[in-house]
């Protein structure tokens, strides 16, 4: 494959805009043109979107929108500012669900236009096309719906406050388009801004910087605004609605969250400005200006989303000791990969996530120091282990560029991507690999890239020879399925200890007298690794001895109720079931879901009793993830 920039592209001139809330913020004179090309070659085409960009394609959406938490809705006008070839007629919009009012020019004449079908492949959405007659701005008067794939809306008893209600959006991969009529794809880069109103007391914040004050309306609403003054994909595009309270960290760095959550987000994600310094000192400027977060309630599907300027994360990260913070400086790795260089098709989503997990591991071992940074790649490492013996080495899905679709499971995006950067390193050294590194991120910053890209600069700036070239094995680890040969495997001697004390315990069941000081990722180690099957009373026992129901970390409790629901231990339903109602998050929901599931008889009552209960508390992204297979048929609970 060969990706080819093609003349039509744009000048986008941006600079960070930097300040705190409630800061006037002045917009500086652009500092750069960045170029962001349209991938045309068949190799990058996006199947995941209606849009034609070789035609005509977005390059600045402006959102005028209400929230309106009664009805569950945002409606308002969003005006597209448009590119298109000579001769170009119409341009296409992905849309899903949204319920189109009006489209007129800059003028406020009327343009013709259509929905076409829905698309059967879930989330497509349907096309939005548009007659130009010329027309260089689009204003689309519309209203999203109130089950809008990428919003989630909480009622007051949703959240910690139980006072006001809560929204906020995930909108990767393609769900943006049920809340915001544009070209709904990673390599169409966009500049955005927003003016947002909200009842009264509520703040909002998006992924973007905010302007000033709230501006009092005088009926009860304030309007916010914001800008994001740099080109992103679509998928970035975020906002959260809430009781919510912001805690500087540093002089670019902050938290926000309900007030109930804010000093326990704060202590947890203290050391945020040390970590943008190290990734910084590993490869170059952190060009967004602000790193703030926002920890959400339990209801968010993921750990974190890397929203520029803004951060999402779970609370379920919290353990009182930093050691989850492993997820901090993923997102932050974002910055630079997947935010500043994105895949230009989700078929090459490992350019984001497997690039990342590699840098975030390097600001672990800056911050945290080797042992950790090591113990987390052992961690990464058996998990591509464990996902290669259930699919098989020669699963397709196990490249990680692969055509157009995912890849299965994040084992092999995020963590058999990272060991290929890991391997590389391994060959070539830590200098060299970090420099050429850092000049892809600069010499492709705000653009999209494809794996031939990626590969291709590779051969060009890092390879020295043939011989090199072929110890690396480059199109091998990108294109072809399995682990080759040449992995950079962990240091052994990470968990050495851990695997002793596992051994003892399945030879014995000695268990561990200093289980309690080890750090999170030995825990988890002992515990994704003791024998599975395990007795009521063998259970129990381990529970008295190391206090795994009572754990404030989320990850060692997923692993015990998982191992505790395998064996079919009654005393661990209760706390089950309050944690599937608590937690919204994906990684942990769906897996103990499915671990009832397979339990039958004894299981499948409690898994439906429980779902039917849960639902509602989740979104879109975790029910679409919670499936669980019975015999020759998918049940859906």
């Amino acid at each position: 494959m060969r990706s080819h920039v093609l003349s039509l592209a744009i000048l986008l001139a941006t600079t960070a805009c930097a300040g705190v809330p409630g800061e006037p913020l002045v917009s500086t004179a652009p500092s750069a043109a960045m170029v962001a090309p349209i991938l045309t070659s068949p190799e990058a085409v996006d199947t995941l979107t209606h849009a034609q960009p070789q035609v005509a394609r977005v390059t600045h959406v402006a959102l005028d929108l209400d929230l309106d938490f009664d009805a569950r809705r945002v409606g308002g006008t969003a005006e597209l500012t448009v590119l298109a070839a000579p001769g170009a007629e119409e341009i296409v919009l992905d849309t899903n669900g949204l319920e189109i009012a009006q489209v007129t020019d800059g003028q406020g004449r009327a343009l013709s236009h259509t929905v076409g079908e829905t698309a059967a492949e879930g989330g497509k959405g349907a096309p939005l096309t548009i007659r130009l007659d010329g027309a260089e701005t689009l204003r689309i008067a519309y209203r999203a719906p109130a089950d809008a794939s990428a919003l989630q809306w909480l009622s007051p008893e949703q959240t910690k406050g139980g006072v006001q209600p809560f929204l906020f959006s995930q909108g990767q991969a393609i769900l943006n388009r049920s809340w915001i009529p544009t070209q709904d794809s990673p390599g169409i880069r966009q500049t955005w801004e927003a003016r947002i109103t909200a009842p009264e007391p509520l703040d909002v914040v998006m992924s973007g910087v905010r302007q000033g004050e709230p501006e009092d309306l005088g009926n009860g609403r304030r309007a916010f605004t914001f800008v994001m003054d740099k080109p992103v994909p679509p998928y970035l595009i975020a906002i959260a609605a809430g009781d919510i309270d912001f805690r500087a960290i540093g002089p670019r760095t902050g938290v926000w969250a309900e007030p109930a959550t804010l000093d326990r987000a704060w202590r947890e994600v203290n050391d945020t400005e040390e970590m943008v310094v190290a990734a910084e000192e590993l490869y170059g400027e952190y060009r967004w200006g602000r790193y703030d977060m926002i920890v959400l309630p339990p209801a968010f599907p993921y750990g974190g989303m890397e929203n520029p300027v803004m951060t999402f994360l779970t609370p379920t990260f919290i353990a009182g000791d930093r050691s989850n913070n492993g997820l901090v400086a993923h997102e932050l790795a974002h910055s630079w990969s997947g935010n500043l260089v994105t895949n230009a098709v989700w078929g090459d989503s490992w350019l984001n996530e497997g690039v990342t997990t590699y840098f975030e591991n390097r600001i672990v071992e800056a911050v945290y120091g080797k042992q950790r940074a090591e113990q987390e790649a052992a961690l990464m490492f058996a998990n591509i282990q464990e996902t290669l013996a259930e699919v098989g080495e020669d699963a397709p899905g196990t490249a990680l560029s692969t055509d157009g679709g995912y890849q299965l499971g994040s084992a092999i995006a995020y963590d058999k991507g990272a060991f290929f950067l890991r391997t590389v390193e391994s060959v070539v050294g830590r200098e060299r690999f970090d420099a050429w590194l850092r000049q892809w991120f600069d010499n492709h910053a705000f653009q999209p890239a494809t794996s031939e890209l990626f590969l291709a600069d590779m051969m060009d700036n890092l390879v020295r020879g043939e011989a090199e070239a072929d110890a690396l094995m480059l199109r091998e680890w990108i294109f072809e399925p399995g682990l080759p040969a040449n992995v950079a495997k962990p240091d052994p001697a990470a968990f050495a200890a851990v695997d002793a004390a596992v051994s003892a315990y399945a030879a014995e069941g000695t268990i561990p007298a200093g289980y309690a000081q080890w750090s999170s990722a030995e825990r988890q180690r002992f515990l994704d690794n003791i024998p599975k099957q395990r007795t009521a009373g063998q259970l129990a026992a381990l529970n008295e001895a190391l206090g795994l129901s009572g754990t404030g970390n989320n990850e060692e409790l997923f692993l015990w109720l998982e191992l505790a629901l395998a064996n079919r231990y009654e005393p661990a339903v209760p706390q089950a079931e309050e944690f599937l109602a608590e937690v919204g998050r994906a990684k942990f929901v769906r897996p103990l879901f499915q671990v009832l599931w397979d339990q039958d008889e004894w299981g499948r009552p409690i898994a439906q009793r429980i779902y039917d209960e849960t639902r509602g508390s989740y979104h879109a992204v975790t029910v679409s993830y919670t499936h669980l297979r019975a015999h020759e048929t998918d049940s859906y609970l």
